[in-house]
């Protein structure tokens, strides 16, 4: 069963899973209300999904027009089913909730290009028009889907999100300090624990806020422990009870103050960048190098989101995620990329480009880094194009002369599939760094071929890196690959700390 729903989160970019998660909640709450479970009128919630969806889809285009970068329709649907489940639909001919309304998708669209700081938004968009409409025209968000009723369909599509996206680092954090936190004030008002944790549970908006609003990726911390930091901070300020002199913390309020923290301590900008060449380095593998224009800090291993502006966009939309193939010791950002048939609308006009058009790229973000410590010993597995990230490190420690005791297995099906020999070969000759290339297609092996023959198994780890169980494991490839490299790893006896997996939202 599990299997079976990774299968198919793997299939589906992280934004449209979302932006199916948020129209399923829309018909949900439509048919609860049909039958009068819900206390809302069926067709004035189809009209607030409806008008938001259109103010936010005109705002966006325009902006995106204005601005000169690309329009991503699919975000600010996002932004107005979100909207459409925090803001109480009723009144559909009144002027007051029309002008809230539209003002709520004006100033979430706003976030996004006017009050930005190097391309990025600093706040959450529908967060922060709530917020400001709170205090400008007096009318707030009730966040109605936090209901006893919708609890079980936010639970349901709210876990595939995360599972998707693999942050509970961020949300458990959260949970933990939000329930905490409301529990100490509930007790020290005279109410019981079990009414507290209904009310938190059942009645609140505590699972929609932290499976949407808090993972908004844009607005996340891009490693780890800032991520725990971060959930932690705005479960502390979710609690209603908490207040500055009269001003009452709200969902919105809470996330806000995270964000400004999230902020802080990330990478600040998006990059619109030029394309220097394209290099096909196999039959299905191209190297887009980019100018940056300017210094960009990165770390070998992090990936990149990557947005192009093309018409015709298909149901897997115009932005996806990609290792930064480059190293931080060369001039430009260049990405590896596998083409498969058919391929996706973005895919094709990825191929389309030609020297001197532009992208926009950003959310610099990811885990999946060299220790610190350089006399760590380490296995890189790959596979693919998941040997990306690995070009970046290995380019990165011949450029800096850093020798670490690393041994790679490099797997494909045929010769002609194996990218950057170049760089492996130079890593061999100046750092010492063992490298085992090995094909599964027996038939492709000829008489020049003197690699390995096969799958990495255990049998071939204990044949290269004798010394595994003094290695951390760094595994990179398709979710297959991974996971069958992780249940072979752990049959050795590597202990799961041990084995490191590359990951980032949207793989695919």
């Amino acid at each position: 069963m599990m299997k079976a729903i990774d299968n198919f989160l793997n299939r589906i970019t992280m934004y449209r899973l979302v932006l199916y998660y948020l129209i399923g909640l829309i018909v949900v709450a439509i048919g609860l209300s049909y039958f009068k479970i819900l206390s809302y009128n069926p067709a004035d919630i189809i009209f607030e999904a409806i008008a938001l969806s259109a103010f936010c889809w005109i705002f966006n285009t325009l902006s995106a027009k204005f601005f000169g970068v690309p329009e991503n329709s699919e975000s600010s649907y996002i932004t107005a089913l979100i909207l459409a489940l925090i803001i109480t639909p009723t009144n559909p001919g009144s002027v007051s909730y029309l002008w809230f309304l539209g003002w709520a998708a004006i100033i979430a669209m706003a976030s996004k290009y006017i009050l930005s700081l190097n391309k990025k938004h600093i706040f959450n968009p529908a967060a922060l028009a709530v917020a400001i409409t709170s205090f400008t025209l007096g009318l707030s968000a009730t966040w109605w889907v936090g209901t006893g009723a919708m609890v079980p369909f936010v639970l349901i599509g709210g876990l595939l999100i995360v599972r998707k996206i693999k942050r509970f680092d961020l949300v458990i954090p959260f949970f933990i300090a939000a329930i905490a936190v409301t529990l100490f004030f509930d007790l020290s008002a005279g109410v019981s624990a079990l009414s507290s944790l209904q009310g938190i549970l059942l009645n609140s908006s505590l699972f929609f806020f932290a499976f949407v609003m808090l993972t908004e990726p844009l607005t996340t911390p891009p490693t780890k422990t800032p991520r725990i930091i971060y959930g932690a901070i705005t479960g502390l300020l979710f609690a209603p009870q908490i207040h500055f002199l009269s001003i009452y913390s709200t969902p919105e309020l809470a996330l806000l103050v995270g964000n400004v923290f999230s902020y802080i301590v990330s990478p600040k900008r998006k990059l619109l960048l030029t394309l220097k060449e394209k290099i096909q380095l196999t039959p299905t593998i191209y190297d887009f190098v980019f100018d940056t224009g300017n210094t960009m800090r990165f770390s070998p291993g992090q990936y990149l989101e990557w947005t192009i502006g093309h018409d015709k966009v298909d149901s897997r939309g115009n932005r996806r995620y990609f290792t930064i193939a480059s190293s931080p010791t060369e001039n430009s950002i260049a990405m590896g990329v596998k083409f498969y048939e058919p391929a996706s609308s973005f895919k094709q006009a990825l191929l389309k480009m030609r020297p001197g058009d532009k992208l926009l790229a950003g959310q610099l973000a990811g885990d999946f880094l060299m220790p610190k410590d350089k006399k760590e010993k380490l296995v890189f597995i790959t596979g693919g194009i998941g040997v990306t990230p690995f070009r970046s490190m290995l380019k990165y420690l011949v450029d800096k002369k850093e020798k670490r005791d690393i041994v790679v297995f490099y797997s494909n099906k045929t010769p002609d599939e194996f990218a950057y020999i170049d760089v492996f070969k130079e890593a061999t000759e100046k750092l010492g760094i063992r490298s085992i290339f090995t094909i599964t297609d027996k038939e492709q092996a000829g008489q020049n071929w003197q690699g390995e023959i096969g799958r990495i198994t255990p049998e071939m780890i204990k044949k290269y890196a004798p010394d595994y169980s003094q290695r951390t494991f760094y595994v990179s490839g398709t979710h297959s690959m991974t996971s069958g490299m992780e249940e072979a790893l752990e049959k050795l006896g590597v202990s799961k700390n041990k084995i490191i997996t590359d990951y980032f939202p949207g793989f695919v």
